[in-house]
This record gives C-alpha cells, sequence and structure tokens, in this order.
C-alpha cells in the first residue's frame, strides 16, 4: 500500500509544485519520517548534527544584480517573480550600478523600492569615477586621482540619494584586475586611502575592496589601513576563480557577485547543482551574503522571457526561507558522501538546507538541539520537479531521505 503522511495542499503555491514524491513507501520505525526509505532500504549515512544553540553569522540575504546601461531593467511582473517571498523567488538583494552618469541614477529606483518593498535591500558598487575625475581622463581603467577624493565622495551620496537609499557602497568594483570596460585599476592601498579620507562621507556604509577573486592579500592589505577599516562596514568580493573560504576578517563577509558558467541555460540542472553547493560553501565558511550576477540572464535565475530557471528554483531554496536577520546555527556540513547541510534560525523557527550530489536517492539522519518545533515543511527541487512540497511531524532525532541530485529546504513549524 502506498501513500503520504501528512501532505500539505500547496495549490496556489507558485511555480507548480510536482507530485513526483507523493508515492513514497510508508515506515513506521522508530527515528523514520512516514513516507521516507527505511535505513536498510536505503544507504543509511552519518549524522547531521544541529545545535542551534550555537549562533554563527547573521544573513543579509541572497540575490543577483540588475545593471542598468548594461541590460534593460526588470518589469514590473519580473519584479515580483525576483523579489517576492509569497509569489516569487523571495531574493533579498538586489545589486546595482552607480552610473558615471548621474542623468541614469533614478532609473534604478523602481527596482530598488520592490526588493525593499519585499523585506530585502540595495547594494551598489561603481565601476568607475566620471572620467574627470580620473588621472587617465577615460571610463576605462586609470586610477581615481588624489585631488578629487571630495568630489568622488559627492558622488557616490548624491547617488545614495537620488534612489532613495542602499545598504552599502562600494566604491570601486574589481579593482585589482585589468579590463577592457568602465573600471578603475587601484592598488589595495589606493583603494583604503579613499576611504579612509572619505568613506564617511558616500552617502551609505561602506563595503570594499570587492576585488574578483576574493584575493585574501589585496583585502589585508586594504584592512591594514586602520582608518579605512574603522570606516568599512562589511568586506566584499567576488569568487572568479576561488573556492569560498574561511578567515576572520572582523567584519561581515559578502560575495558580492559571481555566475558559475554563461555558457550553459540556467535551466542545466547540473550547473545548478554547482550553484547549490556554492551557496551551501559560501555560508559554511560564515560569510553573509550570496549575489548572483544579472538576475535576469539566460544563464541567470530567471530568463530573458521572465521566466524563473532550475538555477532560479536553486536559489528560492535558500532566498525564500532564509529571510535577512536570520542566524546561521551550528551543523555538521557534510554529514555523508555527496550532502551538504546547512541551518539556519529566526526565533522559533529553524530552516535546514540539504543538498544531495548523489546520483541516488541518500537516506539522512538528523539530530537537532536547542530548538522546539513540531515538524517540518519540506521542499523538494530535482531535474524533473520544482518546489515539490509536503510536510512531516518530527522529533529531535529524525531520517529523510533525499532524492538523487537535488536540493531540500525544510522548515519548522
Amino acid at each position: 500500500m502506498k501513500k503520504i503522511f501528512f501532505v500539505i495542499t500547496i495549490a496556489a503555491l507558485m511555480f507548480g509544485c510536482s507530485n513526483e514524491f507523493l508515492n513514497e513507501p510508508v515506515h513506521t520505525k522508530q527515528g523514520v519520517v512516514a513516507g521516507e526509505a527505511a535505513p536498510n532500504e536505503a544507504v543509511l549515512m552519518s549524522t547531521a548534527t544541529i545545535n542551534a544553540n550555537t549562533v554563527q553569522q547573521t544573513i543579509k540575504g541572497f540575490g543577483g544584480a540588475v545593471i542598468l546601461g548594461w541590460q534593460s531593467d526588470l518589469t514590473s511582473a519580473q519584479r515580483v517573480k525576483a523579489f517576492s517571498p509569497t509569489d516569487g523567488m523571495g531574493l533579498s538583494i538586489v545589486r546595482v550600478r552607480v552610473s558615471p552618469n548621474s542623468a541614469d541614477w533614478t532609473a534604478n529606483k523602481a527596482t530598488i523600492d520592490a526588493c525593499k518593498a519585499n523585506g530585502g535591500s540595495a547594494i551598489a558598487s561603481a565601476w568607475t569615477a566620471p572620467a574627470s575625475m580620473k588621472d587617465n581622463n577615460n571610463l576605462v581603467g586609470g586610477k581615481l586621482n588624489t585631488s578629487a577624493y571630495a568630489a568622488y565622495a559627492a558622488h557616490l551620496t548624491a547617488f545614495n540619494t537620488a534612489v532613495g537609499g542602499v545598504s552599502a557602497i562600494s566604491p570601486i568594483n574589481e579593482p585589482n584586475i585589468n579590463v577592457s570596460y568602465e573600471s578603475m585599476k587601484m592598488t589595495a592601498s589606493e583603494v583604503a586611502a579613499f576611504v579612509a579620507a572619505q568613506g564617511s562621507n558616500c552617502g551609505a556604509p561602506i563595503m570594499a575592496p570587492e576585488p574578483f577573486d576574493m584575493d585574501q592579500s589585496y583585502i589585508n592589505t586594504y584592512l591594514s589601513n586602520a582608518t579605512a577599516r574603522s570606516k568599512t562596514s562589511f568586506v566584499c568580493g567576488h569568487i572568479y576563480g576561488k573556492n569560498p573560504y574561511y578567515y576572520d576578517f572582523g567584519k561581515p563577509t559578502w560575495m558580492t557577485e559571481h555566475y558559475t558558467n554563461s555558457s550553459v541555460s540556467g535551466n542545466d540542472w547540473a550547473n545548478a547543482m554547482i550553484a547549490a553547493k556554492e551557496i551551501h560553501d559560501c555560508m559554511n565558511v560564515g560569510w553573509s551574503a550570496y549575489v548572483w550576477w544579472y538576475i535576469r540572464r539566460s544563464y541567470g535565475p530567471m530568463d530573458e522571457s521572465g521566466n524563473v530557471t532550475k538555477l532560479g528554483y536553486v536559489m528560492t531554496h535558500f532566498a525564500k526561507w532564509i529571510r535577512p536577520g536570520y542566524s546561521k546555527i551550528s551543523c555538521t556540513p557534510n554529514p555523508s558522501t555527496g550532502v551538504f547541510v546547512t541551518a539556519y534560525k529566526s526565533g522559533s523557527r529553524m530552516v535546514v538546507v540539504a543538498i544531495n550530489q548523489n546520483t541516488a536517492s541518500t537516506y539522512q539522519t538528523f539530530s537537532v538541539s536547542g530548538i522546539s518545533y513540531t515538524g517540518f515543511n519540506r521542499f523538494r527541487t530535482t531535474s524533473s520537479s520544482n518546489l515539490s512540497a509536503d510536510s512531516f511531524n518530527a522529533g529531535t532525532s529524525f531520517g529523510i531521505t533525499l532524492p538523487a541530485s537535488s536540493i531540500t529546504t525544510l522548515v519548522s513549524y
């Protein structure tokens, strides 16, 4: 006999939940959630231990970029799909560009306001100062003139005012590489010199130094300027060519740009699973934010027609339920071969995200302390289903089957 225990009816849930998991065998053995494969019917792996009393970093959020001037803005419907935690992916960070032309600025406001209205925030990065403030009088390359420090700070402040306020502003995007587009190439000490002189006058908290590859040496050199360090609220950078790593910079650390592969569709499941593991890694090493490159792109969380992609569903597993202000809590990060787990809490609610990279379903046990709950609402995405939902009651020790090549989010109740 086949049935499922404690099924949630979520007919109105966005993205159309699949029924793929609604015919699982029922088991009543102690510690096995009804509807799951028992230990002797799937591989029994090591326990993921979660301690909600051990609080780690505070989560800023998960999001992506909308870079006007290089792409068109999101439509009203696409903003809902991107930022709404009830009717969309729940992305809680939008990253925007500080154009060197002030006439471009107010165009960002509608998308920024939409993100804020859904409980999120905006961050801004400047690729370049206006050419007149640079030593080469060009938007590409060159350095910020020291004589233009005050004028550039005023430029950033005016941007912040024009868009209605951002949570943080980066004065220079990827200053450690030479490129052929809008940019400034500056040493860590030069970036620090600007922030030391004008970091309090840029209109928003400073996030810096935003290197291309989260270069630890570059960041440490920047932070070695004590005045710049004191005026920097958040350490940020990108992970092109670099895996997330643990290092205590003494500041909340944000990953503010990355994409995994621009040559494949956002619906490529193998690539989406790579991104899932990457988000896990960023959270596991103690970082507080994960920001994809373009929100709407063929390889992004939303395609050019405004449809949520497989990558988008993966990001939803984090963004929709792990909201700004949640805390990451202690959790065995890799309890079993191919299984990766992180856990978070806010008040009495706990959220667990489990990734199964294995090509077969994997039975995973959990042991939880420091928080009370009755059970979990469960959401699962695979190559053939999106946010398939059910629920189950559970005690402090329980086990569930993670489908092959899947991501699962558990939300306590």
